[in-house]
């Protein structure tokens, strides 16, 4: 073998690259996946509990903490063994994740086709001074994730990642670190519960578990039948009520380079980033009980993602102040056209709340009359234009014009004129083709 020259390559030719450095995850890792034998344990005792019974009835003191002196061990041992064949790497164009124990699998992430990376701290996770990082991908359904990492190192981790999604050179890539951001909006713990109170799932959860169990046990007088019922609609109410608040708490949205940074959560720390030029949609959310303090709620399609929410609830001019950061260009309407009074026959009583508006920028239908959804799509971000008529619809003269998205989510304006709804088909798609052509390219940020 020729020895290689001054410059590292080989006979003059190009320079050898070095190996690219493999980590491993943090060290507490282990202990989370220790659980996945019990889980399955778990799991069975559960679908079969008379087996189960029946089994445990079997085994004597003895044989249970031989059970048990077999069981932690090996649960241990797996929980070591697939951390300790778990590494990624970060090369010049990929991010790679190396997992399994008895089955390899190796994700090969191109890092311009990252369009997120969320860093979640659940409870005891923030105990242990580790997190988790999830990464979002184009194309990709299922998120990728590297569970756990130090703190340090996640953050250190998602910045180098954007860096290098953004265009920046590796070697300068960790030198970037991460963004800075911008607070925009804050929602106060007060408020936020307060809008909770005024939402009507939150009655209509808790009548339900208040009626439905009375409701048994005057009809059956049996105990069982009554906890079967309200176990599960008190659960219900819980989550409508108390898990939206434990989940939206101290909800902070902020503007840095990489996108709009959402914080949130009291359990459980949620770091999610709505990635610029990905929003297909945007949906203004304004229950009944909430129109007389002005406030509303928005959220998201995102392309690839499964970020939702952008504000729990917040003043609309507030809101719209943050949407104009999401669509930029993007002025909210005010004036939105009604439908044809005939279309009282084809939806009664709730075809007033159909309304619609097109502007240079957006697509923008109403619906609803007691929670009004005003949904927003821009013209570049429509993939198709549809219209329909049902043989009621025919009769009076009426058609329904949709626009899908690339999130596969449909926004439709209803109970248009016939002529109308032709009308805007055609101008529509044109409406789209000029928008594509004209968007601005989906980017991170800046590498100047």
């Amino acid at each position: 073998m020729t020895p290689p020259d001054s410059a590292g390559g080989v006979d003059g030719g190009i320079a050898e690259r070095p190996p690219v450095a493999e980590r491993r995850l943090h060290p507490v890792t282990p202990l989370r996946r220790a659980w996945a034998p019990l889980a399955v344990l778990a799991g069975w005792a559960v679908h079969d509990p008379n087996g189960t019974q029946e089994q445990l009835t079997r085994l004597t003191g003895t044989m249970l903490l031989l059970g048990l002196a077999v069981l932690v061990p090996a649960a241990g041992l797996y929980g070591f063994l697939s951390w300790w064949f778990t590494h990624y790497a970060v090369t010049d164009s990929e991010l790679r994740i190396r997992t399994g124990l008895l089955f390899r699998r190796t994700a090969h992430i191109r890092l311009e086709r990252i369009q997120a990376v969320d860093v979640s701290r659940p409870l005891l996770a923030r105990v242990a001074g580790v997190a988790k990082l999830r990464i979002d991908v184009v194309g990709a359904d299922d998120k990728d994730e590297l569970a756990f990492l130090g703190e340090r190192e996640a953050r250190d981790l998602r910045a180098e990642l954007l860096a290098r999604a953004a265009g920046f050179a590796p070697e300068t890539a960790r030198e970037v670190g991460e963004a800075p951001a911008h607070a925009l909006l804050r929602v106060p713990p007060r408020e936020l519960a307060r809008s909770l109170v005024l939402t009507g799932a939150t009655w209509g959860s808790l009548c339900a578990a208040l009626v439905v169990p009375t409701v048994l046990w005057l009809t059956t007088h049996n105990l069982w039948t009554v906890l079967a019922s309200a176990l599960p609609l008190l659960g219900a109410a819980g989550a409508s009520g108390v898990g939206r608040f434990v989940t939206e708490f101290d909800w902070t949205v902020s503007e840095s380079p990489d996108g709009l940074r959402i914080d949130h959560g009291l359990l459980d720390r949620t770091h999610e980033t709505v990635p610029p030029g990905r929003v297909q949609t945007v949906r203004i959310v304004e229950p009944l009980l909430w129109r007389r303090l002005g406030w509303v709620r928005v959220e998201l399609a995102v392309a690839g993602s499964d970020n939702s929410v952008l504000i729990p609830v917040a003043p609309r001019a507030v809101a719209e102040s943050v949407i104009a950061r999401v669509l930029p260009g993007v002025t909210v309407p005010r004036d939105l056209s009604r439908v044809p009074r005939r279309a009282r026959w084809c939806v009664p009583a709730w075809w007033r709340g159909h309304r619609l508006a097109v502007t240079g920028a957006v697509f923008a239908a109403r619906s609803g009359l007691l929670c009004r959804r005003l949904s927003l799509v821009p013209h570049a971000k429509v993939q198709s234009v549809r219209l329909t008529q049902g043989p009621w619809e025919r009769l009076w003269g009426l058609a329904d014009v949709h626009v899908d998205t690339g999130a596969d989510k449909t926004v439709t304006a209803r109970l248009r004129d016939a002529e109308q709804a032709a009308r805007l088909l055609d101008e529509q798609a044109e409406r789209s083709r000029t928008g594509r052509r004209d968007a601005l390219p989906d980017r991170w940020m800046t590498a100047d």
